[in-house]
């Protein structure tokens, strides 16, 4: 592909009027001009994708800018790779970056439209599952607010994850639409196309000048074409761009086999492409699952690094100084692959010997780990990685060689510790360890909370750590404030800025100063009041999607992340059994109203996390029509659980649960998220858990179970469970009630397995943890009794998230990890 010269004064147009009237006018231009509709028999999705195409342009004079004055300043980049970034929807986020809320708001109420209307039909983009995905879109924002020049690289998913729906009570996945009507946000860029390789084989080739090089000759080609997203940061200080790969053939149609009647199999191709970018995380459990994974990693690790590659010889035409002036961070080890590929990109395409390709390569990545359990930690089997990817399979083998040579002549390390640090895991079928790799190849390795970091020391990386002690360092995630404050709760920050003024929307440590009025009767009724306003919207919210009432008066206690049995949402689910149990066994007590409010999706394949889905469905349709308990209890679970309802959700909950079993969380945001908009967080000292601890207090938050440590020690026994359940009599008898059938009178065996699993091994401490879990909640709900307390704790919990915002948590990859320079907004 020609090399363009880049020229950095070209004219800009002027920037636009912000005024109701200039954004009235453009509204309507876009209506009638790119959209086509004449305003009398517009439709609301007519009015939102003209609304788009307006803000849009607005962000559109910034993010021109933003590119050119890198390229004038030749700043050091960095580029974010991650396989998912949960953006959410757009609109909102976007208006209140670039200050044009109240302008087009006045705007459409003039055209007789209602912009809360519009921005609740915009879809949430389907291109995440949880916090792995949101903190990268989280941070992607917090890099255009610090105006850092940014990239961030994914996939375009055509489906996401899924759709998730209920049919009596069982999780069914369903493909997302996100894109079935376009997406106004994104520009494609044609010029922006790469040719991607799979398969084949590696030749040996001699150049003119005598050298020997390898020339990897794959059999299998697509293209990876980009879908560029502009990102702003507050107040426009810059906008950065989100660059997503779709998966396209070379050859659309094989015309040979159509015309002699094979209609189907001349698009063989189209599908093989597509079917790349059509599904985030395919069921990995038939070996084409686990080869149309690679394959998803590779195509988007080689895209971005080929991109990465062109736009820095395009700017400085050598590759000597990539790591002064490229910055890539991995997040997690789905694009670990990019280590080989950039070796391979540097070695066998711009001839660099191996050696100085190897500091290059280092110099240039970060590795973020955010996972401590073996399955997640990807691993591929060698066989796969040597048909798909054999040149690459080539340079791991020579990568591990040198690793381990380094690891006998200098470290001394014994055959045990060799056999940990390898690349290769020659147990129970020779696999390639991708953490492994990303770890050797980069020269940061970062933990997501202080107790994630220092566990990946003692556990999974413990001789890596041993053979490169410099390398692992903690950056604590964070959240975006003004997502997760300022725009999913203008009620409370509203009431903030007129309390103790505006300075903690550029600075959100500022909320501090909300402390000295924590005790103050009349904040706390008005924060109470605010509380109680969004309760309210998310009670319409369960009646309009579930047709269940509840009572905004009761506490909501909250439970909304991905279903994992490490999560606990099975601890949760136990306790309103025990409660439901109680309440029917003591009617004349003075009961706290409770409405337990769970969301989140299960992995199509992960059998337990769906049962306990179903689970929950059962317990919530026996309890919500029981008489006996008098609407004390309610349960409830939102299907299909993504950025958007989790705004609803966040901010009308009053006890977050982050309930994990210690040491398996490496850190978790939803927390943040909820300690942010005034709740009270009941959880283990597990992941952010304990840094939250630290920064609000030991009498603004609810601790309780097992620590890491206690976690390890009781699993290193092997101690049975059974006689902790038979010295509890309400776990026993919740346990009992749940095997028996109660909760399933269709099929009473549906859940004695997952219950015995709880007496054989209880891996998670569900067992273990229930009495101190159920001893914490009495106390929370004594604390609810006494509103004077609680309004006291809610509110030093929002003046004390500042250290979670992801500001904080970029600057510090900024200066300890990228080595580029950030400015306030």
């Amino acid at each position: 592909m020609p090399q363009q010269s880049i020229v950095y004064d070209a004219p800009t147009p002027e920037p636009r009027p912000v005024t109701v009237e200039a954004i009235q006018n453009e509204i309507l231009g876009r209506l009638i001009y790119s959209v086509g509709k004449d305003p009398i028999v517009a439709r609301p999705h007519d009015w939102l994708e003209a609304t788009i195409l307006t803000v849009r342009d607005h962000v559109m004079e910034r993010w021109m800018e933003s590119s050119r004055a890198t390229w004038r300043t030749s700043n050091k980049r960095v580029y974010y790779l991650s396989l998912e970034f949960l953006i959410g929807r757009l609109l909102r986020d976007a208006m209140s970056n670039v200050g044009l809320m109240e302008p087009v708001r006045d705007a459409l109420k003039n055209l007789n439209v209602d912009l809360g209307d519009l921005i609740n039909m915009e879809p949430d983009a389907a291109l995440g599952n949880g916090g792995l995905g949101r903190l990268a879109a989280c941070f992607l924002e917090s890099m255009s607010t610090l105006k850092i020049p940014a990239y961030g690289y994914g996939i375009r998913y055509a489906h996401g994850l899924f759709r998730q729906e209920m049919s009596e009570g069982w999780q069914v996945e369903l493909p997302e639409d996100w894109l079935a009507h376009g997406n106004p946000w994104e520009f494609e860029r044609r010029e922006s196309a790469y040719e991607i390789g799979f398969g084949g084989h590696v030749e040996p080739v001699t150049d003119p000048d005598g050298t020997m090089r390898q020339e990897w000759r794959p059999n299998d080609h697509l293209l990876a074409v980009a879908f560029d997203t502009p990102i702003a940061g507050w107040r426009g200080a810059r906008v950065n761009t989100l660059r997503l790969w779709s998966a396209q053939p070379i050859d659309p149609i094989l015309l040979d086999k159509f015309n002699s009647g094979d209609h189907i199999g001349a698009l063989e191709e189209s599908a093989r492409a597509e079917a790349i970018t059509r599904v985030l995380y395919p069921a990995d459990s038939t070996a084409a699952g686990q080869e149309l994974r690679l394959r998803q990693e590779f195509f988007f690790s080689s895209a971005s690094l080929q991109d990465i590659v062109r736009r820095h010889l395009q700017q400085y035409s050598e590759l000597t100084s990539l790591p002064e002036k490229v910055a890539i961070q991995l997040n997690d080890t789905h694009p670990a692959i990019s280590i080989a590929e950039l070796m391979r990109i540097l070695v066998d395409v711009n001839g660099l010997d191996w050696a100085q390709a190897w500091k290059l390569t280092k110099g240039t990545f970060g590795y973020t780990n955010h996972t401590l359990l073996p399955e997640a930690l990807e691993s591929w089997p060698v066989a796969l990685l040597e048909r798909l990817l054999p040149r690459h399979m080539q340079i791991i083998y020579q990568i591990n060689a040198d690793v381990l040579a380094d690891a006998r002549n200098r470290a001394k390390f014994s055959d045990a510790q060799i056999a940990n640090v390898s690349l290769i895991d020659e147990n129970g079928g020779r696999r390639v360890r991708m953490g492994q790799l990303a770890f050797v190849g980069s020269h940061s390795v970062n933990g997501v909370s202080a107790l994630h970091t220092e566990l990946m020391k003692q556990t999974v990386f413990s001789d890596l750590h041993k053979l490169y002690p410099e390398r692992i360092n903690n950056k604590t995630n964070g959240i975006t404030p003004r997502r997760w404050l300022m725009q999913c709760n203008p009620g409370l920050t509203k009431l903030i800025g007129e309390r103790i003024g505006p300075q903690f929307l550029d600075d959100i440590e500022a909320l501090r100063g909300l402390d000295v009025h924590a005790e103050d009767p009349g904040f706390q009724a008005q924060f109470a009041a605010v509380k109680l306003a969004n309760k309210q919207r998310l009670t319409r919210l369960i009646k309009d999607r579930l047709n269940i009432t509840v009572s905004p008066e009761a506490l909501f206690d909250v439970q909304i992340k991905r279903i994992h049995e490490y999560k606990r949402q099975l601890l949760n689910i136990i306790h309103a059994v025990a409660m439901y149990d109680d309440i029917r066994a003591h009617p004349e007590r003075d009961w706290v109203p409770r409405v337990k409010i769970f969301a989140g999706k299960a992995a199509p394949g992960y059998w337990n996390a769906k049962l306990i889905i179903k689970l929950i469905n059962d317990v919530a349709k026996v309890i919500n029509n029981d008489p006996a308990v008098r609407g004390l209890l309610k349960v409830v679970f939102l299907p299909n659980y993504n950025v958007s309802l989790a705004e609803v959700i966040v901010p009308g909950a009053d006890l977050s649960e982050q309930i994990s079993t210690a040491g398996m969380e490496a850190s978790g945001t939803g927390n943040m998220k909820f300690m942010a908009n005034g709740a009270i967080t009941i959880g283990t000292m597990d992941g952010a858990n304990v840094e939250m601890h630290r920064e609000v207090g030991p009498d603004n938050i609810v601790i309780f179970g097992l620590s890491a440590a206690e976690v390890e020690e009781k699993r290193a026994k092997g101690e049975a469970p059974r006689g902790t359940i038979e010295r509890s009599p309400r776990l026993k008898e919740a346990l009992d009630t749940i095997a028996s059938g109660v909760f399933s009178p269709d099929d009473p065996n549906r859940y004695r397995d997952l219950i015995g699993g709880l007496y054989d091994h209880d891996w998670f401490m569900v067992a273990r943890d229930f009495d101190a879990y159920a001893a914490a909640q009495a106390g929370v709900d004594a604390l609810w009794r006494d509103k004077r307390r609680w309004n006291a704790m809610a509110i030093r919990n929002t003046a004390h998230v500042g250290f979670f915002s992801s500001d904080r948590t970029i600057r510090q990859y900024a200066q300890d990890i990228w080595g580029v320079a950030t400015e306030a907004p």
